[in-house]
């Protein structure tokens, strides 16, 4: 089963200094951080922020050229997590006929925001991303809430400023 999510923003992971795409379900009772690249996390946070640049860049160009071909993006999933990889899938209309594409996460999110296209993750996938490598003990419990989110809370999407293409 599915569940709609949105995102909720893009905070920098303190320790490893790397971007965290936060996705949130519509009611706040469920969010997936999912670590992301640098590169990713600029062509999210430009969209988020209705940024324009003079030349289409990479996710700009994809929905270019989906426009040209009357090509719709129906939905992305993000559909399973193994080994600490997120997989996603773009689902595309042509016509009468939808079509997925294998993607990364962040590419197929970074799509979906620029065509209004909606995000799902699929249940078994919040399970897991709940569950530490060792144990059954889940990484974002009740007792860890507060730490993480006094970690998400401190982070400043300025941090994102002082990283150039």
């Amino acid at each position: 089963m599915f569940k709609e999510m949105k995102v909720s923003g893009l905070v920098m992971d303190p320790k490893t200094n790397t971007p965290i795409l936060v996705l949130k379900d519509p009611r706040n009772e469920t969010s997936l951080p999912i670590w992301i690249g640098l590169l990713e996390a600029t062509a999210i946070a430009t969209e988020l922020e209705k940024i324009q640049f003079p030349r289409p860049m990479t996710h700009d160009l994809i929905k270019n050229c989906f426009d040209l071909l009357d090509v719709k993006v129906e939905r992305i999933e993000v559909c399973d997590l193994r080994d600490n990889t997120y997989y996603a899938l773009i689902y595309l209309r042509d016509k009468d006929q939808v079509s997925s594409i294998d993607a990364r996460p962040s590419d197929a999110i970074a799509i979906a925001l620029r065509t209004n296209a909606p995000i799902f993750v699929e249940e078994e996938v919040l399970y897991k991303s709940q569950k530490t490598e060792d144990s059954t003990q889940p990484l974002f419990d009740r007792e860890n809430k507060e730490k993480w989110a006094d970690i998400l809370e401190d982070l400043d999407p300025e941090d994102f400023s002082k990283y150039k293409m």
